[in-house]
């Protein structure tokens, strides 16, 4: 070949002694991580039917609150209102949160208690409306007949499943010319949409909700499953909450706060602090005032993985398709994301109609969430 003395820059890439350079790959900038189902892990079941269910039971309670405000000397008075009578038996020693005054429960008539005030040689102190009353145990005569039957209903508390689906087009003359960057343009389409559905189906699982009228679904009503967010009542903390730590940011006192009160009232182990990224950075602040660096240290660390308190060890999740101003504090035993029995993520192929092939990705699947008093929720946080 002659030489010529032109340059790369000066030729171009149209001449034909310049072949295309072009990578192998495709980048994908888009955000398709799902790290709350990856913590979660795979269900080890199916369920069975669009309504899955499951039953949940709790023991008797052993805590009530006085619910009397007309005490003629709050500190002597022998009777009192309580919210649920039907939870006292006589025999029952009881003490209020906060005081060191034992009570002797002599008889129940519906929601009003009688009762020996300074039982066992304690000293009585006044009363106040909406006190917690703590029920210590029930002390039974010796060869007293049984005592009455007491029990508490299961309940059975299900979720709808959801279907995602997405379709997959590609022309023949498309799936016949060769591709930069893959071998098969029908393949990576699958790829890209099963990547989208995935990561809808993580954002559902966290934000979903049903609908509030026929939620098994109808040719007019789509069928949606009840996201996290939506089963939580027992322990949603708003930042405005009396008795809730002061402030909108986000700090280990409100941590504490809500693993404390889940632990008071329910038996939950909450292993999953789930959080977006805005409070993750908060909860890296957690430790920075404590850190301390060498001179020869070359690498500044400013990230928490693991939080460990009095009330459990847990995991810091951090997913983009948490609300901004929300924090979850959950017991990952007690959640599973289940597929419809045969419908896990799959790709159906479907009649083509002209010179193209087509299929739908499909998947069905619903949050199994047990006993929603055992995780948290808290809300109204500062999130900019």
């Amino acid at each position: 070949m002659a030489f010529t003395g032109k340059a790369t820059y000066t030729a171009g890439t149209v001449l034909p002694e310049l072949a295309e350079d072009v990578s192998d790959l495709v980048g994908i900038v888009s955000p398709y991580e799902t790290p709350l189902l990856d913590a979660l892990g795979d269900a080890m079941r199916e369920a069975p039917s669009t309504h899955h269910e499951w039953l949940e039971d709790e023991l008797l309670p052993n805590r009530d609150a006085v619910n009397d405000s007309t005490f003629t000397d709050p500190a002597t008075d022998t009777e009192f209102d309580v919210d649920n009578g039907s939870r006292f038996r006589v025999g029952d020693q009881i003490q209020i949160a906060g005081s060191e005054e034992l009570i002797l429960v002599t008889a129940v008539n519906g929601d009003t208690l009688t009762v020996v005030r300074g039982y066992a040689g304690t000293t009585a102190e006044d009363l106040v409306d909406n006190q917690v009353v703590n029920i210590l145990g029930n002390a039974v005569l010796e060869g007293a007949d049984k005592p009455g039957a007491r029990f508490t209903s299961r309940v059975r508390c299900g979720n709808y499943t959801q279907i995602f689906a997405a379709a997959v087009e590609v022309s023949g003359t498309d799936m016949a010319a060769s591709q930069l960057g893959l071998a098969d343009e029908m393949d990576y389409q699958k790829q890209e949409r099963v990547r989208e559905l995935i990561r809808d189906l993580e954002n559902t699982v966290i934000n979903g909700g049903q609908p509030a009228s026929s939620p098994e679904g109808s040719g007019t009503v789509r069928r949606t499953m009840r996201g996290i967010v939506q089963h939580l009542s027992a322990n949603v903390f708003h930042t405005a909450d009396s008795g809730f730590p002061t402030g909108t940011d986000l700090d280990e006192a409100k941590i504490n706060y809500v693993l404390r009160q889940i632990w008071e009232n329910s038996n939950g182990n909450v292993d999953l602090i789930v959080v977006g990224g805005f409070q993750k950075r908060k909860i890296n602040g957690f430790a920075s005032s404590s850190r301390s660096f060498s001179a020869g240290d070359t690498t500044f660390t400013d990230m928490l993985n693991i939080y460990e308190s009095d009330f459990g060890v847990c995991r810091i999740v951090t997913t983009r398709w948490m609300p901004a101003d929300a924090v979850l504090l959950l017991d990952s035993s007690r959640v599973n994301v289940l597929p419809l029995a045969g419908r896990s993520f799959h790709f159906k192929p479907l009649a083509s109609g002209g010179d193209y092939e087509c299929g739908e990705l499909i998947g069905e699947y619903t949050l199994e969430f047990k006993n929603e008093a055992a995780h948290g929720l808290i809300r109204d946080l500062v999130a900019s």
